[in-house]
Formats: structure tokens, C-alpha cells, sequence
């Protein structure tokens, strides 16, 4: 994982994901997450780290407030809820406990960490809730694209269709009608 990130890197990627190791957590090994975080961090070079937390595979809220402390801690530049492909995705609650994470993270050293809740995300509505909650629990700046983004890959449909019923005023009846 470390060649391949920092070879990624070297590459002239501008950002890399990495996704914790699960294990470590479940068995509550938390400096060795912090370790292989850490030498990931490094590898990345100049480019920003993302670290998936997996939350829907760590058991409970406890250990999803740790995974994201540990990751943050070694250098994460974002921390994400999932890859968005898992059962369990992007969720209120797991967010809720991560944006605590980062806001107390930035209260005791001052450093800004990114969120990204990933998955189940697939309408405008539901992006405008994500949106309302990260200002609500982190503030105005936390809006910003170096600190939030949403992983919504099935959002762009709704959009199309949320465009199309503003310029036509109906919605569409299938891609066909939208033409884009």
C-alpha cells in the first residue's frame, strides 16, 4: 500500500483515499492504526489524504469517534464515512459523531479537517439536509470545498431532473426528455 500510494503521489495525484485497516480497529489497536496512517500520510507526499473510516464496519459509534481522532491525528487531510459502495453509508448519526471528532480535533490543535459523507446520498434533497447539518455542526467554512464534499455519484440524475422541471416546469419522463 505504501509503493502504490506514494507512487500514486510521485504521479502527480492531487489527492489519495485510503481506506483503514478494520481489524485494527475491532481489536481496538489504535496505535497501530495510528502508525499505518501516519506512513501513508508520508507517502502521499503533496497530496491530500482521504481516509475512509468504513463506519458501517466498525461495530459502533465509539469506535467510528476513535477511527476518525486516530486518522486526524496521523495527518488526514478529510475523513470519509465509507466508499460509498459498502451496505452501510453515509448516515446523520455517523456523521453527527464524525463532525464532533473534527471540531473537537481543530479545538485542541488548531488544524482544519475536511469531511466527506459518502454514499446514500442520491437525491438534492438529500444533499441540501448534508449541506443545512454541516452548517449547523461545523459552520460557514466547513462549506467550502477544501473542507466538505459530498461522495453522491447518483445525485447527478436528480439534479438533471430538478433542472429540467425548473426550466420546463415538469419533470422529465426519462433521460431521453432531459437530453443532456
Amino acid at each position: 500500500a505504501v509503493v502504490s500510494t506514494q507512487s500514486t503521489g510521485e504521479a502527480g495525484a492531487s489527492e489519495i483515499d485510503i481506506v483503514i485497516n478494520r481489524t485494527l480497529v475491532l481489536e481496538g489497536r489504535w496505535e497501530e492504526l495510528y502508525q499505518e496512517v501516519k506512513v501513508l500520510r508520508k507517502a502521499c507526499g503533496e497530496a491530500h489524504l482521504k481516509t475512509i473510516i468504513a463506519t458501517g464496519h466498525l461495530a459502533d459509534l465509539e469506535n467510528v469517534y476513535k477511527a476518525s481522532m486516530v486518522s486526524m491525528m496521523a495527518g488526514s487531510d478529510f475523513i470519509k464515512t465509507s466508499t460509498g459502495k459498502e451496505s452501510v453509508n453515509a448516515t446523520f448519526p455517523v456523521g453527527l459523531i464524525m463532525t464532533r471528532a473534527i471540531r473537537h480535533y481543530y479545538e485542541q490543535t488548531g488544524f482544519k479537517v475536511g469531511f466527506k459523507p459518502a454514499g446514500g446520498i442520491r437525491t438534492a434533497k438529500d444533499s441540501l439536509q448534508w449541506l443545512v447539518f454541516m452548517k449547523e455542526q461545523l459552520g460557514d467554512e466547513w462549506l467550502q470545498p477544501h473542507l466538505f464534499r459530498m461522495g453522491a455519484s447518483s445525485l447527478l440524475g436528480d439534479i438533471e431532473r430538478q433542472l429540467h422541471h425548473y426550466c420546463t416546469g415538469r419533470y422529465a419522463n426519462s433521460a431521453y426528455d432531459i437530453g443532456m
